[in-house]
């Protein structure tokens, strides 16, 4: 961090001059932008939700009173990327409430993984999350019909059983009335969807499994207070760790999350935030995330490091590998959280330091333009597959994995390395067990292999999370696409579609916007074995001899 200092304390000193805190409450575009621009000013409400949500926490116990005591036991969350990551952190890290439901999480359109979810409730006792902020996701609308008509058959007032969270006048609001939804929970319009963890988006899934809404909104007043017009000064926390992380990014990109054990699920939802913030107009960060370690033990010059710590989970390992990275001259970055209940104050000062970091990078951090080609993309692909005429499409690639077959087109794509490239595994596979431990082996394969920086994401949720920073940030991606060919199908109700065919055009969708950037992706479909796939695509590429030149 030393040789980064001068310039952080340089760029605080600007920013007090400046009055950059007074102007980000303010609610000043021209942090980003030389003049109003949309999406600006019009997207920082979430600057004033821990104290605007207050007046809102007794109507939520209220509800998830009521939920609790008719005896449901299973909450499923039906919404993608912002509707569902800070749900599924603070049910990982806070923890389900004793006599309250537990929650599940499903952002994926992989039938098998559907089944997979299907087989862990019982419909009679589950209650349904449908979050989407634009009320269109074709994601969640594509699941509420599906639960819908199984909730149907199963009971006499199946709205009773579903909850809405979306913005006001949205075709999710609609579908709540029309279907006589138990509540619908309108959030502010002016808070984007990576910003909204503290908004009904994160509030009513917390609500519902016990977390304490008190405890965890005056976390984040107290963090708001900290970063507030009062204390526009140097030390605002998140202002310092925008310009540490805007400084350090403008050398080295690659910014790699650890861990403590109860901290591990924050990074994903870190990443989103990080991601699809900064990774526009051909900048960002690259925030690295559940990463293996190296078999070498050692790092390129393109890595920045962030601790992310628990006080009563210090590790002695963990504390040594930090310490190497330090000797090594690596910038890293250390958080430690005196416990859970510091999370919201943590997301706070993440908030508003990714907010900073764009203003340093000279980017817009609220809007994700490149997220809409794909879904050009995917519409293209979702009616060539109902013509039959998708005759490109990636699952019609060969399912059959050898060295023969493989290895020159895997050569190939390995063309693009340069020293400061980083491999992106997509998994549009079910996130089954034994699949994930062959995916994180891959991974590391890839790493051992290139000494590069690597990312995975399950298709579709990365698209909500990374895919703008995959096609508008850096141009230092290669795309390595993994696909199957699902045990299962489930068609979905009321549509002319199945959910095989929205993965498969999903997938399809991102593959022609990442080369219509002419970004370097390869598909790979791993057949019906998708498990054993990996294992065989790994050891291919083990058996490289050495990293392209």
């Amino acid at each position: 961090m030393e040789t980064y200092q001068e310039r952080v304390d340089t760029r605080l000193a600007e920013w007090t001059r400046a009055h950059f805190l007074s102007r980000l409450w303010q609610k000043d575009s021209t942090l980003w932008a030389s003049r109003s621009t949309p999406e600006l000013s019009d997207r920082l409400g979430w600057l004033d939700l821990p104290h605007t949500m207050i007046e809102h926490l007794k109507e939520l116990n209220a509800f998830a009173g009521q939920i609790r005591s008719e005896g449901f036991t299973k909450v499923v969350l039906l919404g993608m990327g912002g509707s569902s990551l800070a749900p599924e952190v603070f049910q990982k890290v806070l923890g389900k409430t004793p006599g309250f439901p537990e929650l599940l999480v499903l952002d994926t359109t992989h039938p098998d993984e559907i089944e997979r979810v299907e087989k862990q409730i019982d419909l009679t006792r589950v209650f349904f999350v449908v979050s989407s902020k634009s009320g269109t996701t074709l994601e969640t609308l594509s699941l509420f019909n599906y639960f819908w008509k199984k909730a149907c058959s199963l009971k006499k007032n199946p709205g009773l059983s579903f909850v809405a969270v979306t913005d006001p006048g949205s075709q999710l609001e609609a579908l709540a009335i029309q279907k006589e939804f138990r509540h619908t929970f309108l959030a502010p319009r002016d808070v984007g969807g990576r910003f909204s963890a503290l908004s009904y988006f994160g509030l009513v899934p917390a609500a519902l499994i016990g977390v304490n809404l008190t405890h965890l909104m005056a976390s984040a007043s107290v963090a708001a207070r900290k970063n507030g017009v009062v204390c526009n000064k140097a030390s605002a926390p998140g202002l310092v760790l925008g310009a540490t992380l805007g400084e350090i990014a403008l050398d080295r990109d690659k910014l790699t999350f650890f861990t403590s054990p109860g901290l591990q699920s924050l990074p994903s939802w870190l990443e989103q935030l990080i991601a699809e913030s900064t990774g526009k107009d051909g900048k960002g960060i690259i925030p690295i995330v559940d990463e293996p370690f190296p078999q070498s033990g050692r790092y390129g010059n393109d890595r920045c490091f962030v601790f992310l710590t628990l006080s009563d989970e210090i590790e002695p390992r963990q504390e040594d590998l930090r310490k190497s990275l330090i000797l090594a001259g690596h910038p890293v970055i250390t958080r430690i959280l005196e416990h859970r209940g510091k999370l919201a104050a943590e997301m706070y000062h993440w908030e508003v330091a990714v907010s900073a970091a764009s203003a340093v990078l000279g980017v817009h951090p609220f809007n994700q333009p490149d997220v809409q080609l794909t879904k050009v993309f995917v519409q293209r692909a979702m009616q060539s597959i109902k013509k039959g005429t998708a005759a490109d499409i990636p699952s019609c690639l060969p399912a059959h994995i050898s060295s023969e077959t493989w290895e020159p087109q895997l050569l190939d794509w390995m063309q693009n390395i340069q020293a400061d490239s980083y491999i992106a595994l997509q998994a549009y596979l079910p996130q089954f067990p034994e699949i994930q431990k062959n995916l994180l082996s891959l991974r590391k394969a890839f790493l051992d292999k290139t000494g590069l920086a690597t990312t995975l994401g399950y298709g579709p949720r990365f698209l909500h999370s990374s895919g703008q920073l995959h096609k508008g940030g850096p141009k230092k991606g290669l795309f390595l696409q993994l696909l199957d060919t699902p045990v299962l199908d489930k068609p979905v109700p009321e549509r002319d579609y199945s959910f095989r065919r929205l993965i498969q055009a999903q997938a399809l969708g991102d593959y022609q916007a990442l080369g219509q950037g002419k970004l370097p992706v390869l598909c790979i479909n791993l057949g019906n074995e998708a498990a054993s796939g990996l294992k065989d695509l790994e050891e291919l590429v083990r058996q490289i001899p050495g990293r392209p030149e």
